[in-house]
């Protein structure tokens, strides 16, 4: 694996208490604060009830990469969240590694 192609962006928690100045995806029916807002690189992560996403993103945590290209990056990997955009100029996709959420952002700008 050529880890050169994957930059480290920030670690996601799932969480059950809320946090002050999250953010609400109504798509996926879950609230965040972004990583952007933290000096160390967390997104907080809460999930409402009837949320489809997988149970393991739901519940451990996930290390999230910056790629070039998320469509290259989960080839022949065990894809649990198919690309997609939850905010403007993002491309996301998450996949499982030994038991673990990882997730792959590209940014489109």
């Amino acid at each position: 694996m050529d880890t050169k192609k994957y930059k480290y962006h920030h670690v996601g928690i799932p969480r059950k208490k809320a946090v002050a100045g999250e953010i609400y995806l109504e798509d996926y029916k879950l609230f965040h604060f972004g990583y952007d807002a933290s000096d160390f690189g967390i997104e907080w992560m809460r999930y409402e009830e009837g949320c489809s996403l997988p149970e393991i993103v739901k519940t451990i945590p996930h290390v999230a990469f910056e790629v070039d290209d998320v469509y290259e990056a989960i080839k022949g990997r065990k894809v649990i969240i198919q690309p997609n955009s939850p905010s403007e100029g993002n491309i996301v996709a998450f996949i499982e590694e030994n038991g673990a959420p990882i997730e792959f952002i590209q940014n489109k700008k």
